[in-house]
């Protein structure tokens, strides 16, 4: 049977993307696609910092849960948002975080993209950290605002930015995916105060493992009340697929009726929500694994800049920054040749010539780990096959 052939200006467009991203690697894969992992190797590609995604108790409440469940609501969330619709875990996850408000919603994505739709309008100036999650940036795309970046963590540049352009909306990440740098949350707040902004917190790689019972970096640093909003996926610590939107305002009254994620996408599920109920009690009495994993953390920090590697990270997510593609590709092959598997960020995560071997410690790492991780990057360091910057 004859396929439809593609028009010339689609089949271009892909025959561009297999030439550059796939055909120029070695194994003819993407460049984030490197050898298979064996049950010994040291695997440090998944968000699950706490563990949690194979825990018992949270396997066995969705089982529960599903089995129990006589009537989903397959439909908008914009149908469910009468208080006798709403699943009790908003109210538990805002109370978790201090914040009066929490709206659900079906990924970090969504949750990014639909509340910048629900609060700009067009022209609004958005100033994002250079190296915000790209959710934060479609968000400001999509609602046809002003994004002004500023460069990372520089709130002097950030300040200047605000004086040349007026007040607007700070946009920045608790935590960075790639780095693992924080975010000068207290300072933030003062600049937002000053000039009349509004700031946006992302603490989708901080929520579970920072603060007190895992209740972010906002927690810890008593700003909870002094942000306007914050947003994280589920999809980290809390090891399922969904996001949320926190506030101090009325704003997600608005949400489910403005954000065109919210309006045009289906609901999470009961049985989802009642996961979650669970999935939060477990991290709210993991003091443990929080304090085991920031040592396991601190440990590599430490070891990997001994070494004389470029390590700017505060947190479990490390990066060692690899340079071009052909470079990352021999660092990534050496890595798991050694038993050591990270995620690798290149284009469009990174520009092209900053690529980056991501390193995301979970609580299931032992010292023996990282005494195996640091001796292998040791050897990659001295092999002079390949550079870190």
């Amino acid at each position: 049977m004859n396929k439809p052939q593609l028009p010339d200006f689609i089949q271009n467009k892909i025959g561009h993307y297999i030439e550059n991203y796939f055909d120029i690697n070695k194994n003819g894969k993407h460049l984030v696609l490197g050898k298979q992992a064996s049950p010994d190797d040291i695997i440090l590609q998944s968000n699950d910092y706490l563990a949690l995604a194979n825990h018992p108790l949270i396997k066995a409440r969705l089982a529960k849960s599903l089995l129990e469940e006589q009537q989903s609501l397959f439909m908008s969330a914009s149908f469910l948002q009468n208080d006798y619709d709403k699943p009790m875990i908003e109210k538990r996850l805002a109370k978790f975080t201090g914040f009066d408000e929490c709206l659900l919603s079906q990924s970090g994505w969504n949750a990014n993209v639909g509340l910048l739709q629900t609060i700009c309008q067009p022209n609004t100036n958005v100033y994002i950290d250079f190296f915000a999650h790209m959710s934060l940036w479609e968000g400001a795309r999509y609602a046809n605002a002003q994004a002004h970046p500023f460069m990372h963590n520089n709130c002097d540049h950030l300040r200047m930015l605000i004086q040349r352009h007026g007040p607007g909306i700070i946009v920045v990440d608790s935590i960075y995916s790639t780095l693992g740098t924080i975010a000068p949350l207290a300072e933030l707040v003062n600049i937002s105060k000053e000039f009349g902004c509004a700031l946006l917190v992302d603490e989708s790689h901080s929520l579970g493992t920072h603060g007190p019972n895992g209740a972010g970096l906002l927690a810890e640093l008593g700003l909870t009340r002094e942000v306007h909003f914050m947003t994280a996926s589920l999809a980290k610590t809390f090891a399922y697929r969904a996001g949320a939107i926190w506030c101090n305002n009325e704003v997600n009254r608005c949400v489910p009726f403005i954000s065109y994620p919210a309006i045009f996408s289906s609901t999470l599920l009961p049985y989802e929500a009642a996961g979650l109920e669970t999935t939060l009690e477990i991290i709210e009495s993991a003091d443990n694994r929080r304090q085991h994993l920031d040592r396991m953390a601190r440990k590599l920090r430490i070891g990997l800049t001994q070494l004389g590697l470029t390590i700017r990270s505060e947190s479990q997510i490390i990066g060692l920054e690899t340079g071009d593609e052909r470079n990352t590709e021999k660092v990534r092959d050496y890595l798991e040749s050694n038993g050591v598997f990270g995620s690798v960020f290149c284009r469009p995560a990174t520009s092209k010539n900053k690529n980056i071997i991501r390193l995301s410690l979970n609580s299931d790492v032992n010292d023996e780990q990282i005494a195996k991780i640091i001796e292998v990057c040791s050897d990659a360091v001295n092999c002079g096959d390949f550079y870190f910057r």
